[in-house]
């Protein structure tokens, strides 16, 4: 992997082009997302550069990204340690997701537009596609990105940079969420729901699955954290 910027396909067909340090910190993000490197793991440089192909420079720039993002700690003595969360933090930061997630659906049935709304259901099919072909990371990530379009309709900042900063510490934990047919199947159904009740622009069944959706994400991985 050279210093030369990278392109990657993203939702819709666009094409994006990420320096280097920009796709390190994809990679990595989805490493711990995926829990390849687990919870209060050391990011051990040596070894990264040396799978990931790069220098410690853009490593260690990735890692000072996800750690502004929440995903990894800097600890004295230890270095990068990838957070921990236990499961009052879980429950926390769900807490709040629901709060905002149920505030910015109920906004975005009031002021988006139907361009805006459609754009948010072609994502959503995208995510289906990725489901009926079994591509784990690929839904997930089109997954968050249809949470995050959600609140983007609700044309509030302070709310999107909110959301934004819960939604990246809990990558791995709604990963996980989605864990085995039965649980995926169920958050698949869930999202259906969501979208059907975006189209019909009803906030408050909206805002009621969305919370419906946090609570069950709640529920399937809170056996898995530590108290």
């Amino acid at each position: 992997m050279g210093a030369a910027d990278l392109e990657e396909p993203q939702a819709g067909g666009r094409i994006v082009r990420r320096s280097l340090q920009e796709d390190v910190a994809v990679r990595l993000r989805d490493m711990i997302t995926q829990g390849v490197i687990p919870a209060g793991a050391r990011i051990n440089e040596v070894a990264l550069c040396a799978q990931l192909g790069v220098s410690r420079s853009p490593l260690r720039e990735a890692v000072r990204v996800l750690a502004g993002e929440g995903l990894v700690e800097l600890v004295p003595a230890r270095g990068a340690v990838v957070r921990r969360l236990t499961m009052k933090d879980m429950a926390d930061n769900l807490a709040v997701l629901k709060a905002l997630e149920g505030l910015a659906g109920r906004l975005a049935c009031e002021v988006a537009t139907d361009a805006a709304i459609a754009a948010v259901v072609a994502l959503h099919r995208e995510m289906m596609d990725r489901y009926a072909a079994r591509d784990r990371l690929a839904y997930f990530k089109l997954n968050q990105a249809v949470h995050t379009a959600i609140v983007a309709l609700s044309d509030n900042a302070a709310l999107v940079r909110a959301h934004e900063a819960i939604q990246s510490r809990m990558r791995h934990i709604r990963f996980i969420g989605n864990a085995g047919p039965e649980n995926w199947a169920g958050a698949v159904a869930e999202h259906e729901t969501m979208i059907a009740a975006l189209q019909a622009r009803d906030g408050e069944a909206l805002a009621a699955v969305l919370g419906q959706h946090l609570d069950r994400t709640f529920e399937r991985v809170k056996g898995l954290l530590p108290r």
